[in-house]
């Protein structure tokens, strides 16, 4: 088993990734992070600042301001936003509603792509986002692209809470210039729609294994 090692895990707005990336982090006995919640961080303490979303400058000058720490804690990460934890602020509406604008804007993605990779040093990960496999981490070989139908997520988001669109996130998502939601051309793809998660999970872990993970790497 390598000494460290980075699972890449993308998809879109409920497919399934999140509950798929906290089970694996558990099994492999490793760090999840979930890159979303990084970039709703960010989008809250601009909106703290004042910035308007759809202005790129005001954007890249306000989150030139803020200080985001990742600090370890349990098996993932809590995120701090000039010392504060937003904690379930960051699916408050308003947040949602912005977050895909904010995370279109280049300077955004260079600034916490750059702190994703540093999460990684010395540490092996489970991460989640839309661009993990082809942009934050493009040479690791552990590489998954979880989807579910259109109709499967969408009553998958309402009994989350959630009232953001999926389908403009969708489309916001797959088609910004900077690091767009696409499937890397080397990563597995695993449809979840009529998937229960622990046939996603097994499914995971095998593919993990016949790309070098050890077998012994997914024991619980």
């Amino acid at each position: 088993m390598p000494d460290s090692f980075v699972i890449a895990i993308d998809g879109p707005a409920a497919s399934g990734k999140s509950s798929v990336s906290k089970v694996l982090a558990r099994r492999l006995h490793c760090s999840h992070v979930n890159s979303g919640a990084l970039y709703r961080a960010a989008t809250w303490g601009i909106l703290q600042a004042g910035a308007d979303p759809a202005d790129p400058r005001a954007v890249a000058a306000a989150l030139a301001a803020l200080h985001l720490d990742c600090l370890p804690s349990g098996s993932g990460f809590t995120i701090l936003v000039n010392g504060v934890d937003p904690g379930d602020q960051l699916r408050q509406p308003a947040v949602a509603s912005q977050v895909s604008s904010v995370a279109s804007i280049p300077e955004v993605r260079d600034l916490l792509t750059a702190q994703l990779r540093r999460l990684a040093e010395g540490r092996s990960l489970i991460m989640e986002g839309r661009d993990i496999g082809s942009v934050v981490f493009p040479h690791t070989p552990y590489k998954f692209y979880i989807d579910a139908s259109e109709a499967v997520r969408l009553s998958r988001r309402r009994a989350q809470g959630e009232v953001d669109s999926l389908v403009t996130r969708d489309q916001q998502d797959s088609t910004r210039k900077t690091a767009p939601l696409v499937v890397a051309p080397d990563a597995r793809v695993i449809d979840t729609t009529a998937l229960e998660l622990d046939q996603v999970v097994a499914e995971v872990l095998a593919a993990l294994v016949a790309r070098g993970l050890p077998a012994g790497s997914a024991e619980s």
